[in-house]
């Protein structure tokens, strides 16, 4: 369930790791003067307790070898090529003697379907996950296997590294049939390297060979992890979205079944992963690996359950996506999911006498776990195909379980066509919540504060269910943290929101940025985690309005040389034209001859042939050249571009800095499947416009671009293709003031994501208040990352005694600053 308004005003004491007494920070040697002035007799937007969650998605090895605390890698037997196509049945296993995976009638049961026969004599040993199996001295670790041999036949089972003994041997006696046999082991010394060893005199066959740590989180059978799951209740999260993603609506869509082969690149579904961990399915990964459901929904619902958040689970709507973009024809098998979703419901809040809750009581949780959100869907890039399936998922959930908000989505971007359809029908069928995802550059965030200003209060509400700066540098986390004071401040519209992704193993990590990182032996906080957790513990519950003075800015025209790039394509670019306003040719290149003014930055091959400027790697991407002046500005762009072979299409760029600053037209992008005009900063990218499009092979394209000030207008074979103006500005100081029920107290959380000091005048409009304020700051350079053996940035704690109706605070510069002030 939620938590209570009670702990939510606890934020800034749990938080301060140094109780220190601090002057107003120093004037710095650049100070920009600011305002704040508060409006105490408006009311503002009610803050949820559900405000802030988190997305758990197994990206990055976020799952197994991560927070489930299961420390043997394909326990099971069941890695698979299916999986990743440098996998078999023994990875992670080493063989002394003979040893062979068999897939016969003798297996465990139908879901398990490898098992190890091993030969007298014979011996396995498994790896686990990073450097090795993580042991702590003096800690105890639990051993389970499945196992099948003659009477009189005994395991011999170890744990040890490189420099010898880890735990004593075990001798484990088996019997007869398949059964579940159990040791115990305790650490003599610690290591990150340790090695499982099983061995057996006589023949034996084996399955689920397991060793887990006793000290799990809350010491829970089949548990956690217990660092990462700390960290994370640390956050004190208002709600888990689980379980993806793409893993939700990405692979087959079928059951399992002889029929189908027992297919294994399967779409998440939630029956796979509840009952007895042995008769679980496991699956390929939708980010190229292994995933075993040992972490399976009931370890879902608990996990909320333990952290006092709302579970908020996610089932496919038989429209992939991620890429895929199909959408499933078949009736039969759509009525079977509404019929799994209704289940789901059923397994989460039904009786202990139901069918589903039943299954929930004999796995140890006979009370319902109160599932209240359910959502259908992640980021479907096909938004009719997507609502009219949704449509009848919300139907059948609202017949049968009125109470349930059913939330939709809006697509995998933040703008574009496919976004306004998305929310178009959203708002046409009167859907309660959409859930809206982007990935942007620092920028974007610091100019889009007021996204949701705007938005309609009377229509369906928004879940923020994914979204990050593109880096886990300190200027991401300050633009992430400016952009959350919007959030807040637009509470009555966005009612939730999650950083993502949360976990990335450094050794096996497909996406970044992410939120918390480990290892093997260490987990640490991200600066963007320390940002999330000053926020999600510090959040109030009804914002004050406020308003602020902003920082002076001055508008200059759009500059840059220009350039040419392909990803994942080959292309043929000819009579490259640069115009200026005033008529005057700044470069001009048929490539009759050599490719002398240009300079290739990427990779990629780039060579002249027939008169053309050809890259021929199909395989690379972003194989940027460039040339010209990047003082240029007011000009004409003028290209022809064929595609020769290869996913997309082309990539025309303009206003170049440099290789991590520019702006480019991307044509066939995303497989092919969209264009878009994208503008990078300090090499993080966001999207200006996007539309669905592709480009033809073989085809030649007369692409021209007109740079006028801050506008831009672009045009394919003679005809306007789209036009935009980039003129938001980019704030640096930001805030908002939320107060809390139970305290009174005012909290003033400010953001300054620039070079020099805030010198802020802060007028709290009436209110009488102590003179003392708790702080909290965090701040660092813009390049600082927290890292597993320097944390550069975490929150420091003071107290300002300055505080008065009317006072000043100097907001150090690169920082995020909460006073919470006592009313009264």
């Amino acid at each position: 369930m939620p938590r209570n308004r009670f702990t939510r005003g606890l934020g800034v004491t749990a938080l301060l790791t140094a109780s220190v007494m601090l002057p107003v920070p120093a004037q710095a040697e650049s100070v920009t003067d600011y305002t704040i002035t508060l409006n105490p007799g408006a009311r503002g937007a009610a803050i949820d307790d559900t405000m802030y969650g988190i997305f758990f998605e197994d990206i990055n090895r976020a799952a197994d070898g991560g927070l489930y605390a299961e420390l043997v890698q394909n326990r099971s037997f069941e890695y698979s090529t299916a999986d990743n196509t440098s996998y078999t049945p023994l990875t992670s296993w080493a063989v002394r003697g003979t040893a062979r995976v068999v897939d016969d009638a003798g297996r465990l049961n139908e879901r398990n379907r490898n098992y190890l026969s091993l030969a007298a004599g014979s011996a396995v040993t498994n790896s686990g996950y990073n450097t090795g199996i993580r042991v702590e001295q003096g800690k105890q670790y639990d051993f389970s296997v499945w196992a099948r041999a003659e009477a009189g036949t005994t395991l011999t089972v170890g744990l040890q590294d490189a420099a010898g003994t880890l735990a004593s041997a075990r001798e484990v006696a088996v019997s007869g049939g398949w059964k579940k046999y159990t040791a115990t082991f305790t650490a003599g010394r610690t290591s990150s390297r340790g090695r499982l060893t099983v061995a057996s005199a006589r023949a034996a066959a084996l399955d689920m060979v397991s060793l887990f740590p006793r000290d799990t989180y809350k010491n829970q059978p089949n548990g956690l992890r217990k660092d990462l799951a700390e960290k994370i209740e640390a956050l004190r999260p208002g709600f888990v979205r689980f379980p993806g993603g793409c893993l939700v609506n990405t692979g087959s869509m079928e059951d399992y079944s002889a029929a189908s082969g027992w297919q294994r690149k399967r779409a998440y579904q939630w029956k796979d992963t509840v009952g007895p961990v042995e008769q679980r399915a496991t699956n390929a990964n939708f980010w190229g690996y292994n995933q075993s459901y040992g972490l399976g929904y009931y370890e879902y619902f608990r996990f909320s359950e333990d952290i006092g958040a709302m579970p908020l689970p996610v089932v496919p709507a038989l429209v992939t996506g991620c890429g895929q973009n199909r959408a499933t024809n078949d009736d039969a098998l759509l009525q079977r999911h509404i019929q799994d979703a209704l289940d789901l419901i059923e397994f989460a809040n039904g009786p202990a006498t139901s069918t589903w809750g039943k299954v929930r009581a004999q796995m140890g949780h006979p009370e319902p776990f109160g599932l209240t959100h359910i959502q259908v869907g992640n980021e479907e890039n096909l938004p009719h195909e997507f609502y009219s399936r949704f449509q009848k998922f919300r139907t059948a959930i609202e017949a049968k379980h009125p109470g349930i908000t059913v939330v939709s989505n809006s697509g995998p971007d933040d703008e574009g066509t496919v976004f306004d359809t998305a929310w178009r029908l959203n708002r046409e069928g009167k859907v309660a919540m959409v859930d809206e995802h982007y990935y942007n550059s620092p920028e974007w965030f610091l100019q889009n504060n007021n996204r949701y200003d705007s938005y309609d209060r009377q229509g369906p509400k928004v879940f923020l269910g994914e979204y990050a700066s593109q880096g886990n540098g300190w200027r991401n986390a300050l633009a992430e943290a400016a952009f959350m004071t919007g959030l807040e401040r637009n509470a009555d519209v966005v009612k939730l929101a999650s950083y993502a992704p949360l976990l990335a193993n450094e050794a096996a990590t497909q996406w970044r940025p992410d939120m918390i990182w480990f290892n093997n032996r260490a987990s640490w906080g991200s600066v963007n985690y320390e940002v999330q957790k000053l926020f999600m513990n510090n959040v109030g519950d009804r914002v004050v309005p406020s308003t602020a003075t902003g920082t002076p800015g001055v508008s200059v025209p759009i500059s840059g040389a220009v350039g040419l790039s392909t990803w994942a394509t080959s292309a043929a670019y000819d009579d490259v034209r640069v115009t200026a306003a005033d008529g005057r040719t700044l470069l001009s290149d048929d490539f009759s001859g050599d490719a002398s003014k240009w300079t290739h930055h990427g990779v990629g091959s780039w060579s002249v042939q027939n008169g053309q400027y050809v890259q021929t790697d199909a395989a690379a991407e972003n194989t940027l050249v460039t040339a010209g002046d990047p003082a240029w500005h007011d000009y004409d762009l003028k290209v022809k571009a064929t595609k020769k072979s290869g996913r997309e299409g082309f990539l025309v760029a303009f206003g170049v800095k440099d290789t991590g600053n520019y702006y480019w037209w991307n044509l066939g992008g995303w497989n092919n499947t969209q264009s878009a005009v994208e503008r990078a900063v300090a090499g993080g990218k966001s999207t200006l416009i996007s539309k669905p499009g592709t480009i033809e092979t073989g085809r030649t394209y007369d692409l021209e671009v007109k740079v006028r000030g801050r506008q831009v207008s672009l045009y394919m074979d003679g005809v306007l293709w789209d036009r935009f103006t980039d003129d938001k500005q980019a704030e640096p100081f930001r805030q908002v003031v939320t107060e809390d029920a139970r305290t009174g107290d005012l909290i003033v959380k400010v953001v300054n994501a620039q070079d020099s000091a805030a010198r802020t005048a802060i007028d709290l409009g009436g209110l009488r208040v102590s003179s003392q304020a708790h702080v909290t700051t965090l701040a660092g350079d813009p390049d600082a990352v927290n890292t597993e053996s320097d944390a550069a940035v975490v929150p420091v704690g003071s107290t300002f005694s300055g505080v008065s109706g009317k006072f000043t605070y100097t907001f150090p510069a690169n920082s995020v600053t909460f006073l919470r002030i006592k009313r009264g």
